[in-house]
């Protein structure tokens, strides 16, 4: 391995210092103290010299084998951002302009005893520039971010993270550097490159099947015959394959039967919440003629996926929903960004931690974006383990691409490197073939004069469908493709992969913003079949904040809140829709009214996250006016790359917003919904449990002004119906009030939830009858904590005296979750556990902590 230290050295050699391999420039800089935390206040900017300059990363380093021994000797990069030229001995290997690419160098006749090796990195913007330039058949818009991204332009040339020259949630940080893992490999006769096994099930034999496939590099000039031996202990099944490996490229495919009887007793993989992520070991052995014997540890895990589009009584268009195991399941999740604008920070506790955190919301899938990075081994890993399911764009988003010779043979290794990479994860049940690129035609984003825009489908043709489509069906029949998000799916395919409207309710998947309408009013939202994309904006707490800026930024309106916003309008959109049910602060303290900002940002985020992803939930069993049967939510998006105002419900650091609590609740797995159409309130008993279930549905209606119910009402033997949604208690809001006797739509709230036996429970969901800034009888309460501890987590008791909505915990810096967060609490006393991420203890929690609730803010 050549991991570890290289020297690394600017364009003209002013800059000269050590960096860690894997890496990249930036952090090699701040890790010597060259320069500031790039985060910090205005430094994207201040530091763009960086990305602008030309890096050399060199070393030396001693060839650790008899060099005449090996017919065969690779120098392997797994991963080169971006654009470099590769020298070994002072002899051009070769050049790399594919971050998301495997590079193997053949070195044997350039490898001495002692080697020097260089990689000359040229700045990914300039190289993007040149090649716009370069490009004279048309243009390929968008040419520039929108100068509110402070960013870099022509990223749709460099097949590079297309986030890095900047987002609307992020930071332009156009790394060099290299990062991922780079060795030399050495071998006689053959040596194993991709090894991927994928499970079938063949329905007519009622038998699970694996296809393992080997590709190798082979070293001799004429074939090598063997025998293959695949062992799973656990399964009684153990197969040996004659095979013979050709010259060159030389690839086995093999199939392997489950033992009949024990095909039976497979534990299938389940996603989060719907069974347990059963998987095998399984040994694979090579044992050739001549080489070595190989021997392939892995997991191995059952699961079948299909992506269902077909007719629906009383509705035009299609289904387009996913059966797991042959169990349609409802997609709970969000959307995934990287985790930071240098990768090489993105450890495996940072992954787990936030990919955890997706698990413990309720979450059973996240979708790969595709403007960021095909995740690491580990990210898919660990998603294997804790049942989520992921949705993996190809890394294309939100622009036209060329498809010019060079750069079409340049995508065509990247996603036949990546498929196979990939394709033994049983959590990617779906590959998608880029973000938005249909809508940005068919909707004519880039204002191209029509007669025109033949060429720009006939581009987009020619690169999700003969290339990249064509290598995945050809790579991977395990699971389904779709060419872009939003779709139309099979519809759009008849329209020859462009259609007319990708946002069609009646077909695929939407993508859906709307920041000026009321967030409160289900209306609004498209009776989808699936949303893949909806969201809001909040800023994130002010311990994340604090971090990065200084006491002169601390306010809405400061030039440091404006230059974190990357959305146009961000910042006002959020006063606005805040505006429409809560009073904006108006302290005197510049300070206090920032907190109070952030506060109120949060809360807005949470509550309008859930109106629509309640909406879409309970819409996943009716069809009205043709429109209905959802079968997904992903909201845009769970986390963050820096500390800014975004969409995520997780900050950068991987701090709980009050959104992410409140997910913990609209997605949990039993659930009451209640909306309100023309004086009616309903209310929907929503499960994703496998079984029906007879439960009490307890509804609650308090007065602002009293602790004390002013009605209960308990209705008896209400069937929730298995993994659906079904209408379950329906009354006129002025008949309710009538019967709780001193009740107002503005003096009173409704509370519900769902109770069965052996301790079923729903979380207790609300309904509010007015906006809080009408609410009569809301009095200011005295909000008090104890804090104690008991084995490894620490108890919170809270009390009150005046029912508060909105009530917030927060522990400034310290790294954990509670149990719950953001809650309206109805009761004088309430529990909620801390679970630490990292040692603390009742001292130190309890000089953090602050309470907030909604009357805190004046």
């Amino acid at each position: 391995s050549l991991r570890g230290s290289w020297r690394l050295r600017s364009g003209n050699g002013s800059v000269s210092l050590r960096a860690e391999v894997p890496g990249c420039v930036h952090t090699a800089l701040l890790c010597r103290g060259l320069i500031q935390d790039p985060y910090y206040r205005f430094n994207d900017v201040m530091y763009r010299w960086i990305s602008l300059d030309n890096w050399t990363y060199s070393r030396t380093f001693k060839t650790p084998f008899d060099i005449r021994k090996w017919q065969k000797v690779n120098l392997v990069f797994e991963g080169v951002d971006t654009v470099a030229q590769i020298l070994l001995n002072n002899v051009t290997l070769g050049r790399t302009d594919n971050m998301f690419n495997r590079y193997s160098f053949d070195i044997t006749s350039v490898i001495q005893e002692v080697n020097f090796v260089e990689v000359r990195f040229l700045s990914a913007v300039s190289y993007a520039a040149e090649q716009s330039r370069c490009h004279k058949a048309h243009s390929i818009p968008p040419a520039c971010p929108p100068p509110v991204q402070k960013g870099e332009c022509h990223v749709n040339f460099i097949r590079k993270e297309q986030c890095s020259f900047s987002w609307d949630w992020g930071p332009s940080f156009p790394t060099q550097g290299i990062w991922k893992d780079v060795r030399i490999e050495a071998y006689n006769h053959y040596h194993l490159i991709y090894f991927s096994i994928t499970s079938f099930f063949a329905k007519s034999a009622q038998q699970w099947y694996l296809e393992v496939e080997s590709i190798f590099d082979v070293v001799s000039s004429k074939p090598i015959a063997g025998l293959v031996t695949v062992n799973i202990p656990k399964l009684q099944t153990q197969q040996t394959f004659s095979v013979k490996l050709q010259p060159g490229e030389g690839s086995i495919v093999l199939l392997v039967n489950i033992n009949k009887v024990r095909s039976a007793a497979v534990e299938a993989w389940w996603p989060n919440g719907h069974g347990k992520q059963t998987g095998y070991n399984m040994t694979t052995t090579f044992m050739m003629e001549v080489g070595c014997q190989i021997e392939k540890f892995s997991k191995v895990y059952f699961r079948t996926v299909e992506l269902v589009q077909e007719p629906i009584p009383d509705s035009p268009g299609l289904s387009f929903y996913f059966r797991i195991n042959g169990r349609p399941i409802f997609i709970k999740g969000s959307n995934w960004i990287p985790a930071d604008s240098f990768q090489d920070r993105v450890t495996y506790d940072t992954l787990r931690l936030l990919l955890k955190s997706a698990a413990d919301a309720n979450m059973n899938a996240l979708r790969v974006w595709g403007g960021g990075v095909y995740e690491q081994d580990e990210f898919y890993d660990i998603c294997d383990e804790i049942g989520i399911m992921i949705w993996q764009d190809f890394m294309f988003a939100c622009a036209l691409y060329p498809t010019n010779q060079n750069y079409l043979e340049s995508v065509r290794a990247e996603v036949s490197h990546q498929v196979r990479r990939l394709k033994s994860h049983p959590s990617i049940i779906l590959w998608s073939g880029n973000n938005e690129n249909e809508a940005a035609i068919a909707s004519n984003w880039f204002s191209i004069p029509y007669p025109d825009i033949g060429v720009y489908i006939k581009d987009y043709v020619t690169l999700y469908v003969k290339n990249i489509r064509e290598i995945v069906l050809n790579e991977d029949k395990s699971r389904p493709f779709v060419a872009s998000s939003p779709t139309n799916g099979l519809e759009s395919v008849k329209e020859g992969w462009l259609s007319r409207n990708p946002y069609d309710t009646h077909y695929g998947d939407t993508h859906f913003y709307d920041y000026n309408s009321d967030c409160w009013n289900w209306t609004v939202y498209p009776k989808t079949r699936f949303a893949s994309e909806y969201g809001f904006q909040s800023w994130p707490s002010f311990s994340t904040i604090e971090k990065v800026s200084s006491p002169e930024d601390w306010s809405y309106t400061s030039n440091f809140s404006l230059h974190r916003q990357h959305h146009e309008g961000g910042n006002i959109q959020m006063l606005q829709e805040i505006g429409h049910h809560f009073k904006l602060p108006q302290s005197p303290d510049p300070v206090k009214q920032f907190k109070d900002m952030i506060y109120l940002t949060q809360v807005m985020q949470a509550q309008c996250i859930k109106t629509e992803t309640e909406f879409y939930r309970f819409s996943q069993s009716e069809i009205i006016n043709g429109e209905g049967h959802t079968m997904g939510a992903l909201y845009w998006q769970l986390n963050d790359i820096w500390q800014a105002p975004s969409w995520a419900s997780l900050e950068y650091g991987g701090k709980w917003k009050l959104l992410h609590y409140f997910a913990q609740n609209f997605f949990a797995p039993l659930l009451p919904v209640a909306y309100e159409d023309s004086g009616m309130l309903h209310i929907y008993g929503v499960s994703d449990l496998h079984e029906d279930h007879k439960l009490t549905l307890r509804i609650v209606v308090h007065a602002w002004s009293s602790l004390e119910p002013v009605c209960t009402l308990a209705e008896e033997g209400v069937i929730v119906k298995a993994q659906s949604a079904v209408p379950i208690y329906k009354e006129s809001i002025s008949d309710l009030l009538e019967r709780c006797r001193n009740c107002t739509r503005k003096s009173c709230i409704i509370t519900f939830c769902l109770l069965g036996e052996d301790g079923l429970q729903s979380p207790t969901n609300h309904y509010f009858l007015s906006s809080l800034k009408d609410a009569v009888g809301l009095e200011k309460t005295q909000l008090s904590a104890s804090v104690s501890q008991q084995d490894d987590i620490y108890i919170f008791v809270l009390q009150t005296t005046a029912i508060a909505p909105f009530v917030t915990l927060d522990v400034g810096s310290i790294k954990g979750r509670f149990s719950d967060n953001g809650f309206l609490m109805t009761e004088k006393k309430k529990m909620v556990v801390f679970y630490p991420w990292e040692p603390t203890s009742v001292e130190e929690l309890e000089s953090s902590l602050i309470l907030t609730s909604l009357l805190d803010v004046v």
